[in-house]
């Protein structure tokens, strides 16, 4: 039987990196990617990318409306491996810390946490105020991942890809997938 991973999109700001999530995970043939994007996620498509709706949907293996309700992922029933919220908006993540939730993005990611299966949000959003850090908190407390989309330098990127391939990638490796996009950090060379 295939992993499943829901991969959810908000509306902030960073949609390439739900993007670049389904397509790191669509060449893995162990891993069955279920996607859940917001509205607003679909106006910063348009915003921020040339990637039609199509383009996208096209990546996943199920696409879910983030109004249907009655979908497998809105039940603790349907086994998943977890979810990928790919960026989280503080919307989003309020929403998930409160437990009150108004569609299927948040009470798909209230369903993993209640279920004590692996939440991680690449929470976007600064300066952040008490709020959201507490918001963060209580997510973590529950057993949420939060891993902001945060660039690794040691790396040496030289395209903005590489930056967002290296957070992906640490993302998909807290899953057991480890894909291109992931350089370890190998420690510091020595002199000879």
């Amino acid at each position: 039987m295939k992993q499943r991973i829901i991969v959810g999109i908000s509306g902030a700001s960073g949609f390439i990196y739900g993007y670049q999530t389904l397509a790191a995970l669509q060449s893995v043939a162990q891993v069955e990617t279920h996607l859940v994007m917001s509205s607003t996620a679909q106006r910063t498509r348009s915003i921020e990318t040339s990637f039609s709706q199509a383009d996208v949907e096209a990546l996943a293996d199920v696409v879910h409306k983030v109004d249907d309700f009655s979908a497998s992922i809105s039940s603790g029933s349907f086994v998943t491996a977890g979810m990928i919220m790919a960026p989280c908006s503080m919307r989003s993540l309020a929403e998930i810390a409160s437990g009150v939730t108004t569609s299927l993005l948040t009470r798909a990611a209230d369903v993993v946490l209640k279920e004590r299966r692996r939440l991680v949000l690449m929470v976007r959003e600064s300066p952040i105020h008490s709020g959201h850090l507490q918001s963060m908190l209580t997510v973590s407390q529950w057993g949420g991942i939060i891993a902001p989309p945060v660039p690794a330098f040691y790396i040496k990127p030289e395209t903005l890809d590489d930056i967002v391939a290296h957070s992906v990638g640490k993302v998909l490796d807290l899953f057991g997938v480890t894909t291109a996009g992931l350089q370890r950090w190998k420690g510091t060379p020595t002199d000879k």
